[in-house]
């Protein structure tokens, strides 16, 4: 299979619906070759080895000879089937154990990350939002009265000199999605603002003021 050189892609293509889905194919085939042993045991249960002549070398007229074959036959291909079938379960079982794993060790990963995020200093902000209209780019966006700025598009900490630096920056991205950063409650949270012509004045919709630094 090719996904089998990606082992993230081939763990995350497994679902418990899948193996489910699978254990029930399974059950299936059991059924159909227990039918067809069932078929095998009423010619006076002739088997899978029972012999299909008589002492002569004629065949058997006490049996369904063409029944016998064929449920033979059935039930070998039947048999291959199962082999296969297991095997599919027993890979996705596994591939669903390393789905999880590689699930559980991400979440630990992106957990501590958080948890080392929290504890570095927070950014120092240069501008603090002071009012937003209902409505507005700024509001759809999340943007908040009282949110501290500290970073708006390519405007950040060292290089904010005044308010015409981010004037600058939203008369270049009408209708360009913007990355936002600010302090909010003592936690930083990201945005995005897409500066753009509204029913009210300006792109954006709220009133943004430098802080003292």
């Amino acid at each position: 299979m090719s996904e089998g050189n990606n082992s993230t892609t081939m763990s995350s293509a497994i679902t418990i619906e899948d193996v489910q889905n699978l254990v029930k194919k399974k059950d299936e085939i059991e059924e159909q070759i227990k039918a067809y042993y069932d078929v095998l045991e009423d010619q006076k249960g002739v088997g899978m080895t029972g012999p299909l002549v008589d002492a002569e070398g004629f065949p058997r007229g006490d049996i369904d000879v063409y029944q016998v074959r064929n449920a033979r036959h059935n039930v070998a291909c039947l048999q291959n089937d199962h082999k296969e079938i297991m095997q599919q379960i027993e890979e996705a079982l596994y591939r669903l154990h390393a789905y999880e794993r590689e699930k559980r060790e991400k979440d630990e990963t992106q957990a501590k990350a958080e948890a080392l995020e929290q504890d570095l200093p927070l950014p120092h902000p240069f501008a603090k939002v002071d009012a937003v209209t209902p409505g507005s780019p700024a509001s759809i966006s999340g943007l908040q009265v009282g949110d501290e700025i500290f970073e708006f598009g390519t405007v950040n900490s060292l290089n904010f000199q005044n308010l015409q630096n981010i004037a600058s920056v939203v008369q270049h991205s009408e209708g360009k999605p913007l990355s936002i950063a600010v302090i909010r409650s003592g936690k930083k949270v990201h945005l995005g603002l897409t500066p753009q012509r509204w029913s009210g004045r300006g792109l954006l919709g709220c009133n943004i003021l430098p802080l003292q630094r």
